[in-house]
């Protein structure tokens, strides 16, 4: 990794105690009148089965900072009314890679700092994570960061063009273990079939999960699906590349005992053929 950031907590001169902020607001108000909000799309697309659960308490100061400084400059919502020009939303045409799914954003800035040379559009409902990656790229001036609040599903739907990405990352979704409940996971042949559409030929789907009955699952439909083949000659899952980092999540899961499974398939051409 080409540089090692100091990711403890943003803005450390936050009020003592627990940093919290708890600010009271008239009904209907918006929490953050300059930042993301609470359900961007509203009622303009059919309610579907939802793969996540939006968080949004716990908000630290620094976090709630950075929110209503640096949104309207890195972050949008997602409400599916407008088609996205990814060059002007970064201001180049470097490659861009859609990452659902970034937690409280350690990663997402290792990553974004250890390739400059790639943009990392990286969604998520989770506002106090929000505010921690944009206060991340910040301090360390990492421009190739933007931070999307809401539904993926839309956003790859309504408001990516056909070929716009080069990549598609996928890191710990919630597994939904109960099996009542698999059909929300993420990873299903419809939303392959949706990403593939935005996807270049080449580009690179890597998912990751510590659940293994989902990291079999995410194979098997993986492996099904035509316009995906894995890098994987033997067929089988990746060691997880130097690119990903090792978040705390995962080292506590590895001491627990936990597998952690890496997949690496690549979007195939158009015509179908592979290899």
């Amino acid at each position: 990794m080409s540089e090692s950031l100091n990711l403890s907590p943003a803005h450390p001169s936050a009020p003592e105690g627990d940093g919290v902020v708890r600010h009271g607001r008239a009904k209907g108000e918006p929490r953050f009148p300059d930042g993301p909000q609470a359900d961007p799309a509203g009622s303009h697309f059919e309610r579907r089965i939802r793969s996540f659960q939006p968080r949004r308490s716990r908000v630290t100061a620094g976090q709630a900072e950075a929110l209503q400084r640096l949104w309207p400059r890195w972050g949008f919502d997602i409400d599916g009314q407008r088609v996205l020009d990814l060059a002007e939303l970064f201001g180049d045409d470097r490659p861009v890679v859609l990452e659902i799914g970034f937690g409280m954003g350690e990663a997402t800035a290792q990553m974004a700092a250890a390739d400059p040379g790639t943009n990392i559009l990286a969604v998520d409902v989770h506002t106090p994570g929000q505010g921690n990656l944009l206060a991340l790229a910040e301090r360390h001036g990492l421009t190739n960061v933007r931070v999307a609040n809401g539904d993926a599903i839309i956003l790859l739907r309504e408001m990516l063009t056909p070929d716009s990405l080069d990549g598609l990352r996928v890191y710990f979704p919630d597994p939904w273990p109960k099996k009542r409940h698999h059909k929300r996971r993420l990873i299903q042949p419809e939303f392959l079939t949706l990403a593939a559409a935005r996807l270049r030929p080449g580009a690179i789907v890597h998912c990751a999960t510590d659940w293994e009955p989902y990291a079999e699952q995410m194979l098997d439909v993986l492996t099904a699906h035509p316009d995906f083949e894995n890098t994987r000659a033997d067929g089988g899952f990746a060691p997880r590349p130097d690119f990903r980092p090792l978040t705390r999540f995962e080292g506590q899961g590895l001491e627990k005992g936990h597998v952690v499974n890496d997949l690496l398939f690549r979007r195939v051409p158009h015509d179908g053929r592979r290899g």
